[in-house]
């Protein structure tokens, strides 16, 4: 069964007269002589051509979406649109596909409405394969680029009893009766009584226990599925979602920012150089798009050219303070067309903002830093100020927030402080005080949604698309 060369290989290769045997999905069969097979490979078909005469009960069966594996001979291409084509010598259909039943037909182009309903079969389609081909590279060049710093790939629990961000949007896990759960005297569920023995939820973020590892490694990054039982039902929210987060020793604010962008160019970068093919057909895609929407609505720059220009510049640089003052003067605000206006320092900025700060004013990349402590996790290192923390976050384009993180902070005390300010149980994360406790030093982190990130590097406007199976409100089905 493995005796087969994949289609992205003979089509990127010049040679002809060889025999070869390909396994794949017939995308199109006309003429009963020409069938254009896919392997997922690549999003172009190998052309096969079949022998006049061939027996008829299985040419009924050479159906859009069937799978079979030919074996012939590569030879040079008379027809247009490709350059070599497969002369089929042996066929055999591996799997029979009904099409009066098989949903992904040519004659009807799915909308990705209509796609997301039949996620378990969007990945065949020319778009979505292009998509999850791009996540893949995008993925690896995650690993490639902190394997090549030394960081240790530390992979950090998905159950865990603590709430690293404070806001409680958590799903519980829990091997307890629901119908009858046990009960204290007091009338609350015992989760004394629980597999774990105490309450648990899935993970919000590694960061926490990410810490620790940096606090012996020096330099760790975690690359895991977070959630969030946020019940938001937008383009750019999903419940479960994948997360980047580095955590280094010994780094201040300004590391912590080098990285992050530095970070953000050898992604981009790699999937530019790998994947060029389907970045292409993702352009193409998004430049059909642009055309239904009004000419004010348009993107300045097509994908390819956004994301060689993320590449080739520096981001901008400014404080919250400095954002705040831009936005409170902007022609949006004074007139009124954002939805939340901003009117005084210390407001928590919303992706309307973001995204003016970033496709208005500055045309690129904005790193904002020293937010409010108020509207900022307690984790964050105080400024001398008193009212600032050395936060950063990273927006882009089209996307808002990408990259959020922070220098941490190493005083025990000002920690201690900050945890009882906003009633967080110090107890309970005694294990995370230790760090401030043995040994501390200055260190930072940040995390980045992966999701985000393709979302960003596909052109796709919905984050439900770039991810295999999404979970979202009252929505989790496979």
């Amino acid at each position: 069964m493995s005796q087969r060369v994949k289609v992205k290989q003979i089509l990127s290769d010049d040679k002809v007269q060889y025999d070869v045997t390909v396994k794949g999905w017939i995308r199109s069969f006309r003429n009963n002589q020409f069938i254009a097979l896919n392997d997922g490979s690549t999003n172009n078909n190998l052309q096969i051509v079949i022998e006049p005469g061939t027996d008829a009960g299985l040419l009924k069966r050479l159906t859009t979406g069937a799978a079979i594996s030919v074996t012939g001979e590569i030879i040079a291409s008379l027809g247009k649109g490709q350059k070599v084509e497969l002369k089929a010598r042996e066929l055999e259909v591996l799997g029979d596909c009904d099409p009066e039943k098989y949903p992904l037909q040519l004659k009807n182009r799915p909308s990705l409405e209509y796609l997301r309903e039949i996620a378990h079969l969007r990945f065949r389609t020319n778009t979505f394969g292009a998509i999850f081909r791009v996540r893949h590279s995008l993925a690896f060049a995650v690993h490639q680029f902190f394997n090549e710093r030394g960081f240790v790939y530390l992979h950090t629990p998905v159950i865990t009893a603590s709430d690293a961000e404070g806001a409680g949007e958590m799903f519980r896990v829990t091997t307890l009766d629901l119908n009858k759960p046990p009960r204290t005297e007091s009338g609350d569920i015992d989760f004394k009584e629980d597999f774990f023995g105490r309450a648990t939820n899935l993970t919000v973020s590694g960061q926490l226990e990410g810490e620790l590892g940096a606090m012996a490694f020096g330099d760790i990054y975690t690359f895991g599925p977070t959630f969030r039982a946020e019940n938001s039902n937008t383009a750019r929210h999903l419940a479960e979602f994948w997360m980047i987060e580095p955590e280094m020793a010994f780094y201040d604010l300004e590391d912590n920012m080098n990285l992050a962008e530095a970070f953000i160019k050898y992604v981009i970068g790699y999937v530019l150089q790998h994947n060029r093919e389907d970045l292409e057909f993702l352009a193409q895609r998004l430049a059909e798009e642009e055309k239904q929407k009004p000419q004010q609505e348009r993107s300045e720059m097509g994908l390819l050219e956004k994301l060689e220009f993320v590449l080739n510049n520096e981001f901008m640089r400014l404080t919250y303070t400095e954002a705040i003052d831009i936005l409170k003067n902007s022609k949006p605000n004074k007139s009124k067309k954002f939805n939340y206006l901003i009117e005084e320092w210390g407001a928590d900025l919303q992706s309307e903002h973001e995204r003016y700060l970033v496709e208005k004013h500055f045309k690129k990349p904005v790193i904002l830093t020293d937010y409010p402590a108020a509207i900022k996790a307690f984790y964050m290192k105080q400024n001398e100020d008193g009212k600032t923390v050395r936060a950063m976050d990273i927006l882009f384009p089209g996307i808002g927030e990408i990259v959020g993180g922070s220098q941490r902070e190493e005083n025990y005390d000002k920690l201690v402080k900050r945890m009882q300010e906003l009633h967080l149980p110090t107890e309970e994360l005694s294990w995370y005080l230790d760090t401030r406790r043995f040994g501390a030093c200055p260190h930072a982190g940040f995390g980045l949604g992966f999701e985000r990130l393709v979302l960003f590097v596909t052109g796709m406007g919905n984050i439900r698309d770039v991810i295999p199976f999404p979970r979202t409100p009252k929505s989790a089905e496979f």
